[in-house]
């Protein structure tokens, strides 16, 4: 999980392993295979008609983006444990809130960047106005957030506990 604090990512052991996965798959085996698909469209003919091409070199650029990301990220990135079970909210823990202090108008979210976005939980970012909102506060307590349209928005903390995902 992440904790980002004057540019420094905390990151899991596993987290950081995975990342580095992935950039070293990014920087080898997919840049020759987009390499490949660029010569290929190349060999068709003329580029300007050349969806093939156009697509691949596009795809290049998107991929060179997540490598240059990931470098940066993995470049300030420390090792260290998950946050630990203690009732404050921090990034990596699973939050649950309930709006207005609702208790059958609930929200339960990972609070983490968005490389550890989960397709089976909602992420909010410790930066989004909701993750700042409760980033560092307690179980039990209520904290406000401004929404969209600028008015604000009252939600009671009901529990953090560390993302096992």
């Amino acid at each position: 999980m992440t904790q980002t604090a004057d540019n420094v990512t905390w990151l899991t052991q596993e987290a950081y392993d995975q990342l580095k996965a992935e950039l070293e798959y990014l920087s080898g085996p997919a840049r020759a295979e987009i390499t490949e698909k660029i010569q290929a469209a190349r060999e068709e003919g003329d580029l300007k008609e050349n969806a093939g091409y156009h697509a691949a070199k596009e795809e290049q650029g998107k991929q060179e983006l997540r490598v240059r990301q990931l470098t940066q990220l993995l470049q300030t990135a420390k090792v260290g444990e998950a946050p630990a079970a203690n009732g404050v909210v921090a990034p990596g823990m699973v939050v649950t809130i309930a709006f207005d202090g609702d208790p059958d108008d609930t929200l339960s979210f990972l609070l983490a960047s968005r490389e550890y976005a989960s397709s089976d939980i909602d992420t909010y970012s410790p930066q989004s106005p909701l993750g700042s909102a409760v980033n560092g506060e307690k179980v039990g307590t209520e904290a406000t957030y401004e929404l969209p349209n600028g008015k604000t928005a009252m939600v009671k903390i009901l529990e953090a506990k560390p993302y096992a995902g």
